[in-house]
Parts: C-alpha cells; structure tokens; sequence
C-alpha cells in the first residue's frame, strides 16, 4: 500500500483540457475613437465624400485621355470581390 497522499489527480488519456488562448498585450489593428462633438462628425463625412469625388473624376478624366489617345477603345475593367483564390496565371507559349 502506498503511503502518503497523492499530489495531484491523475488524468484519463485521451481528453484533454481546452484552454481559452488569451492574447497578452494590446489588441492589433487601428483604434477609431468617437468624437465628442456632433460637428467633428459632420465634418469627416463631408471630408470623406469630397475624397470620393475627387478620386472618381479623376480616375474618368484619365480613362477619358487614354481613351483619346489610343486608336483602339479603352475599357476599365473590375474585378469582382469576394473570390477566395485569385486565378492561377495561365501557362503561355514557352521559350524553349
């Protein structure tokens, strides 16, 4: 008979325990911190619309001189978001 108490319980094998993994130190990305003030607000808004704008004629003002500028017609292509995989590049003539 063994003498003494054990230490510590004995585990089945096989289970086992999941632990919740807790990040240490500050969480990552960016920090938006609310405004106090109903006008800072408004101000943002029309700041980012104006961004919006401006990118936009300008993005249609140089398809519209390409556009010109080549004997052949431009178009603008976009890509559609929400593919999990970009496409594999196709294999091209080889120069072997």
């Amino acid at each position: 008979m063994a003498q003494g108490s054990q230490k510590f319980k004995s585990q089945r094998p096989g289970v086992k325990k999941q632990h919740a993994q807790k990040q240490k130190g500050p969480k990552k990305g960016g920090r938006i911190i609310a405004p106090k003030k109903a006008q800072v607000v408004e101000q943002q808004k029309l700041k980012k619309g104006l961004e919006v704008a401006i990118r936009n004629k300008i993005e249609k003002e140089v398809t519209q001189k390409a556009s010109t500028s080549l004997h052949k017609r431009l178009s603008v292509l976009k890509v559609p978001e929400g593919k999990g995989k970009p496409a594999a590049p196709r294999p091209g003539p080889s120069s072997k």
